[in-house]
This record gives structure tokens, sequence and C-alpha cells, in this order.
């Protein structure tokens, strides 16, 4: 019964990975088209000002597509991981389930402000805003799935069942 627990677990945390993977493909796509690079490269060059050493670079639009395709392909690769409940992917599902989290805060809070860094202003929304509340959703739920005990057993299940 342990082994069915696990595989249980195991199964939610892959879904929440492909969800986090998939939601990351549509946000590349959502930024892709609403001109992201217009808003994340003067941001950049402007932080440069006040912060020579930030180590952000600047993109064009081929290279910054072409990465992040890159990394969505290498983040989809360890898809059959998550699945298993591969340890060593846990601490990678926590850095990328906050990473999204920031993203889609950041994006969010970009729309609300309707800038970035100084006087870099752009109309509202933020580009890449539309699939932010998904990437927000899905990477709660990550955390959610990482932090639930193996098997989705709740606090004080055994104590019921044994009554």
């Amino acid at each position: 019964m342990r082994e069915n627990e696990s595989t249980a677990h195991d199964t939610k945390i892959g879904i929440a990975w492909l969800a986090l993977c998939a939601s990351l493909m549509i946000h590349v796509t959502d930024e892709a088209l609403t001109g992201f690079l217009s808003v994340y490269n003067p941001s950049v060059i402007a932080i440069r000002r006040t912060i020579p050493w930030f180590p952000m670079p600047v993109f064009g639009f081929g290279e910054w597509l072409g990465g992040l395709i890159a990394a969505n392909v290498v983040l989809l690769a360890l898809t059959p991981f998550a699945f298993r409940g591969t340890r060593w992917l846990r601490p990678l599902a926590y850095v990328f389930a906050i990473v999204m989290l920031m993203n889609g805060v950041g994006h969010t809070l970009g729309t609300i402000f309707g800038r970035t860094f100084g006087e870099v202003r752009f109309p509202r929304p933020m580009p890449g805003f539309y699939s932010s509340p998904g990437l927000l959703a899905v990477s709660i739920y990550m955390l959610v799935r990482l932090r639930a005990p193996a098997g989705g057993k709740k606090l004080g299940h055994d104590a019921h069942v044994a009554a």
C-alpha cells in the first residue's frame, strides 16, 4: 500500500511539473506576441546605470526566444523524473516554482504600476501579463504538491481510519 501512496504523490508532482512547463510555454508565447523585450531591455539598461554589475543581459528577439525554447525543452525532458518522484528533482522543482511565481508577480506589479525601473514606462497591461495568473496559480500548485505528505494524507487521517 505504501508504494501506491508514493506513486500517487509522485504523479501529482509530475502533473504539477508538466502544468508549470505548459504555463511557462504559454507565458513565453504571450511575452513574444506582446513585445516583452521592449520593456525588459530598457529596464536592464536602466538598472545597469544604477547597479553596473547587474548580471541580466540585454537580448535580441531571436536569442531570447531561442533560449527560452531551449529551456522549455530541457524542463519538459525532466518531466518523466517528476512523475517518478526522483529526489534530486525536488530542489529544482522548488526553484522552478519560485522563479515562475516571482515572474508572475513581477508582470502583475508591472501592470499595476505601469513601469519597471525608473523611467521605463509602458502602456498597461505589461507585456506577458495575460498569462501571469496561470503562472501564479500553477506555481502555487507546484509548491503545495511539493509540501504535501506522500500519498496526499491529511493529518489525523490514520486516527480516523483506525476508529
